[in-house]
C-alpha cells in the first residue's frame, strides 16, 4: 500500500489520467448497455404489458427465488436460446442478474439482435431489498 501511495505521489498526472479514463469507460459501458430500471419502474412496465423479465442467473439461483413470470435463460446459454425471446421483440426485455453487474453485457448482446432492453438496478438482490415477492420454481 505504501508503494501505491508513493507511485501516485510521484506520478500524479498518470494516476489522474487513469482515474478519469476508468470513470469514462464505466459511464460508456453503462450507457451502451441500456437503461437501468428501479424495482418500481419494472413493476409498472410489466403490469402495463410493456416489458418482459429475463432472468440470466444460474438454474439453482433461479429455482431459489425469481420474479413472477420471468423467463429463465442462463447467461451462458443466451446465444443458443435467444430465439425463445423473438415473440417479445415488441416489448422491453428487462434483464435481471444477481446484483445488476452482469446484466449490462447481456443487454448489449440483445440490443445487437434487435431487442429493446433495460436492466434491473441492483438485480434480484435489489428487488428483495425492496421487499418485493419472489417465487420458487416447482
Amino acid at each position: 500500500m505504501d508503494r501505491l501511495i508513493e507511485f501516485v505521489g510521484n506520478h500524479y498526472l498518470l494516476s489522474s489520467a487513469f482515474v478519469v479514463l476508468s470513470i469514462a469507460l464505466l459511464l460508456y459501458e453503462t450507457r451502451r448497455s441500456g437503461k437501468s430500471l428501479s424495482s418500481r419502474e419494472l413493476t409498472m412496465l410489466v403490469n402495463a404489458g410493456e416489458a418482459v423479465v429475463l432472468d440470466i442467473r444460474q438454474a439453482k439461483d433461479f429455482s431459489a427465488g425469481h420474479i413472477v413470470d420471468s423467463i429463465h435463460i442462463p447467461r451462458d446459454k443466451l446465444a443458443s436460446r435467444m430465439s425463445e425471446l423473438d415473440r417479445h421483440k415488441d416489448k422491453t426485455v428487462v434483464v435481471v442478474c444477481d446484483s445488476g453487474m452482469t446484466a449490462g453485457p447481456v443487454c448489449t448482446q440483445l440490443q445487437q439482435a434487435g431487442f429493446t432492453t433495460a436492466r434491473l438496478a441492483g438485480g434480484i438482490g435489489g428487488w428483495r431489498n425492496d421487499n418485493l415477492p419472489t417465487v420458487k420454481a416447482k
